[in-house]
């Protein structure tokens, strides 16, 4: 099966050739995915080079001409690094674009903290107007993908992984997708974290919720979800920081009496490399940590 990145790659090169409107913009990560749709359109295909703030200035800049870019780089290289021109470049020149990370909260665990970005989300929460997905296969990713880029002028994040569920799910881009129905509250796993939520579930009596677009946060189908269990207890399972999204299950559930736990990556920085899977345990996302703290949560009543 191929990345999500490698996914990427082929599906961007297409659009290229389909829509005249597309401009791809890198910031040399990710270059070699590109050369052949670069040698095709090398004026929608630009490398900035190792300048991630004018990677963003020239994606604005693309978009006041009516175009519509589609940024790439690791996400702490697209997100948090040249957070001031997505706040100005973009959002205060009212332009949209595409931003497609890559890496997310631990992925290259070599790479150093330079290289991990589990703060990307909640900064974006910071601006106004931002869609998010957050695919958990490469089919969900390609799926995703294409609804970013059909999203008129809109300002769209697309946050690939390495950690891939073993299957995809018929994603929409808009709704969360029910999965399991119990009485004894409700789990939104988001993207990559799926596979483990349900490993951590299994036997239990409680409703999972697939989320692969958190922004807009589908209020509706949480809110249906909850009236249909025994007790309002939500815990959101997310491969960012912990917590993220609970201010919006706490919004969405503002008349309902209701508990919330949010699981995700701890703040505290996890300085030895290790492996992917390391990371994932020492933050608590591993199948077995999570049933503890699920069960633990939802029997403190």
């Amino acid at each position: 099966m191929d990345t999500m990145r490698e996914r990427f790659a082929a599906v961007a090169s297409r659009l290229l050739d389909e829509d005249s409107r597309l401009a791809v913009v890198l910031a040399e990560i990710g270059r070699d995915g590109f050369e052949r749709a670069q040698s095709r359109h090398p004026d929608r295909v630009v490398n900035v080079g190792i300048r991630e703030q004018l990677l963003v200035g020239v994606g604005g800049g693309l978009a006041l001409t009516g175009l519509r870019p589609i940024l790439h780089t690791f996400a702490s290289f697209l997100v948090e690094r040249p957070f001031e021109q997505l706040k100005l470049d973009l959002g205060h020149q009212g332009v949209g674009g595409v931003l497609v990370s890559a890496a997310g909260s631990y992925d290259w665990p070599a790479g150093g903290f330079t290289h991990m970005s589990p703060g990307d989300v909640a900064l974006l929460d910071s601006l106004d107007g931002w869609t998010v997905h957050v695919p958990g296969h490469p089919d969900e990713a390609e799926t995703l993908l294409r609804h970013a880029v059909a999203a008129g002028d809109d300002k769209v994040y697309v946050r690939l992984s390495e950690q891939t569920n073993p299957e995809p799910r018929p994603v929409d881009g808009a709704r969360f997708l029910p999965l399991r129905q119990g009485r004894g509250g409700v789990v939104v796993a988001v993207g990559p974290m799926l596979e483990n939520v349900l490993a951590a579930v299994d036997g239990l009596d409680v409703t999972v919720l697939y989320a692969t677009t958190v922004r807009p946060f589908d209020t509706a189908t949480l809110r249906t979800a909850v009236g249909a269990a025994d007790a309002a207890d939500v815990v959101v399972v997310e491969p960012y920081h912990e917590g993220t999204s609970t201010r919006q299950v706490n919004d969405a559930l503002a008349d309902v009496p209701h508990r919330v736990l949010g699981l995700g990556v701890g703040r505290r920085e996890l300085r030895r490399y290790g492996q992917l899977d390391e990371h994932l345990a020492g933050h608590g996302l591993d199948p077995r940590t999570l049933r503890a703290r699920i069960t633990g949560f939802l029997a403190a009543l």
